[in-house]
């Protein structure tokens, strides 16, 4: 993620990024030295900068007529607005109904950001197993989240290629050169699907118990086979 992108997820434009950036490097600027260091226009500018102190990104510095503008320290920027939004998430959830149940349903997942917000929300939500079948890139990204579950004392078995480890998980080991990835909890879950095509990848999420059923027997059979293969 390039950084001008990046600080946009924190509320911030694209022009109020790029001055951010600016006054992150120069420690404090006035509106026109800062127009003529981006090229972007004066009215512009000072636009962006007043957005900047508005978001809680910049100070003003008065020194007589002229007025200059000096960043918050990054962290303490970002810092702010986490803390913030956990607050509007306390408040959100206070107020909504009552989730009655899961949709027992077939939902289809599509992109691999949101893919991979549902693997790490699912393995979150586990309460006593979790068995994942994947490649060590995406095993990687879920890391955190399994040695989590670990900790609370889950049941961890993970189907992967020798490049991946574990401590405390069950570990099987295979080819696992493709992006396919299979995911079931509590025999409650599955999510199964690829991520080949990045942005364009989908995957099937569903608590349809006979789908489950389907993908735990699949999975003990690809743990059979690793087996097999080792000779155990």
């Amino acid at each position: 993620m390039e950084l001008i992108e990046g600080l946009t997820n924190f509320n911030l434009t694209k022009q109020e990024a790029t001055l951010y950036v600016l006054l992150l490097k120069e420690g404090q600027l006035t509106g026109y030295e800062a127009a003529k260091q981006t090229g972007i226009s004066r009215s512009n500018t000072y636009t962006a900068l007043a957005g900047l102190v508005e978001k809680g990104a910049a100070y003003l510095l008065e020194e007589g007529k002229v007025t200059r503008y000096t960043p918050v320290p990054v962290e303490e920027f970002c810092n702010n607005k986490i803390e913030r939004l956990q607050n509007i998430k306390k408040e959100v959830l206070h107020q909504l109904p009552v989730w009655k149940s899961e949709v027992e349903g077939y939902i289809t997942i599509k992109g691999e950001r949101e893919i991979i917000n549902k693997l790490k929300n699912t393995i979150r939500q586990a309460r006593a197993r979790v068995y994942v079948s994947a490649n060590t890139r995406v095993l990687n990204i879920l890391r955190p989240e399994l040695e989590a579950a670990l900790a609370r004392g889950l049941k961890v078995v993970v189907i992967s290629d020798r490049n991946f480890t574990l401590t405390q998980a069950i570990c099987h080991y295979t080819e696992k050169q493709n992006e396919q990835l299979r995911l079931i909890t509590d025999s409650h879950t599955v999510l199964t699907g690829d991520l080949e095509d990045e942005e364009n990848s989908t995957c099937l999420y569903s608590c349809k118990r006979n789908l489950v059923d389907l993908f735990k027997e699949a999975l003990k059979n690809e743990i059979t086979l690793i087996d097999l293969q080792r000779g155990v």
